[in-house]
């Protein structure tokens, strides 16, 4: 089951989240990642004012994903997955419950690092394209992607 999460989940979230993203902080050899030092307050402020969806199993949270919409683009950010449920869909039914969550945005931003390439294949297989590369330091670069929304595309100048 997928829905809005509300600030009292937050501990669970950042729990989430912290063991969804140490993968990545060993694959880049960087522990200080955002998302891994991000505060309980920062994401219950992020909850108040962003969407945030969780996805439940047996009242567990094992996942969520955040939007704000900027105009008319939404920004995608901190998809997670608890460890022990990913390769099960969850990613993609968290991203298909956002972009119906959002019918006013007319596209969808996300960025990743290079080397997760395990989450380029998803965002691909979504219909994510890459727009930029934005080299971060030495060891990484920022992957920018974006889904337009089939339906709905800005028009055309």
């Amino acid at each position: 089951m997928i829905e809005r999460a509300v600030a009292a989940d937050a501990g669970e979230i950042l729990t989430v989240q912290r063991a969804a993203y140490v993968s990545e902080a060993q694959l880049y050899g960087d522990p200080y990642i955002l998302p891994l030092v991000e505060s309980l307050e920062q994401l219950r402020k992020v909850i108040e004012t962003a969407v945030v969806l969780k996805a439940l199993d047996a009242g567990r949270i094992v996942g969520a994903v955040r939007g704000q919409v900027s105009g008319t683009t939404c920004l995608v950010g901190r998809l997670v997955v608890a460890p022990d449920r990913q390769g099960q869909g969850l990613g993609t039914a968290l991203l298909s419950a956002l972009h119906e969550e959002l019918p006013e945005a007319t596209a969808f931003d996300l960025f990743t690092g290079h080397l997760s390439e395990v989450n380029l294949r998803l965002y691909r297989r979504l219909g994510y394209r890459e727009t930029h590369r934005e080299r971060m330091d030495d060891h990484l670069t920022m992957v920018h992607l974006r889904r337009p929304r089939p339906d709905r595309s800005p028009p055309q100048q």
